[in-house]
């Protein structure tokens, strides 16, 4: 399978119900009353059809904060381990990652992640916001990494407006290893939505590279984080690894 070949078959989507509108009554009040955040630009946020909220990732907490203070309700992907436990604590993890419009997907390289953008866009071509970090994963150092581009290809295939987010002080809300958040004041930034189409197709590598590097510097823009430009990823464990990273420069 290929970015230039979506899979079809990917898993049926669910749209958040019950209980991601009870989660959401539910936490956004508490979180606005315990950790009062400053969100700004909501109107840049459309009201109806499909949006790309393509933010900066700093901590655990980044994936409750965006669905609680975006002005309209939000699904985005996480693992699917979230989904899959057993007893009372499995229980509770699916009701909460449910609660906060999470779906779930298998992670990794190639086809996993090829499944996860099929899974994304199929979310997104229901008009519904979604939200994704481009980084791939939490950045430990607070440095801002290069974007994989995945979302390139999402926003080019699907034609959705894309809203760049910054998040401000999520890092130190709940620090990496933090089992809970802790009071501290944070800042959502919803920026000025971004035209990609002038890039070219989806099918097109280098339209994909610029489309993505358009977002991370609309990201930058709202954060003024420190620029890593490197990927956020382990270093190659060996010789074959880095020939293998070096003969695929593109990251989904």
């Amino acid at each position: 399978m290929s970015i230039d070949d979506p899979d079809d078959g990917a898993a049926e989507v669910k749209r958040p119900g019950a209980l991601y509108f009870l989660g959401r009554v539910l936490m956004a009040p508490l979180l606005k009353l315990v950790y009062r955040p400053r969100v700004i630009g909501k109107r840049n946020v459309p009201k109806h059809g499909a949006v790309i909220l393509a933010s900066n990732h700093l901590s655990f907490i980044d994936s409750v904060v965006i669905p609680m203070t975006a002005p309209r309700r939000v699904q985005f992907l996480a693992k699917s381990s979230y989904f899959e436990g057993t007893g009372l604590k499995g229980r509770v993890s699916r009701a909460f990652f449910t609660a906060i419009g999470a779906v779930g997907v298998k992670r990794g390289a190639g086809a996993a992640a090829q499944e996860a953008l099929d899974q994304s866009r199929k979310i997104i071509e229901t008009g519904a916001a979604f939200a994704l970090y481009p980084e791939g994963t939490r950045s430990l150092d607070g440095r801002l990494y290069r974007g994989r581009t995945g979302i390139g290809w999402l926003a080019l295939t699907t034609g959705a407006v894309v809203v760049p987010v910054g998040l401000i002080g999520t890092n130190q809300m709940q620090p990496v290893g933090a089992r809970f958040p802790k009071p501290h004041r944070i800042t959502v930034t919803f920026g000025t939505p971004i035209d990609l189409s002038h890039f070219g197709p989806a099918d097109s590598g280098r339209a994909r590279r610029q489309a993505t590097d358009a977002i991370m510097a609309a990201i930058h823009e709202l954060t003024g984080q420190e620029l890593a430009n490197a990927y956020n990823e382990a270093p190659p464990a060996n010789t074959v690894e880095r020939v293998k990273r070096a003969l695929r420069p593109e990251r989904l």
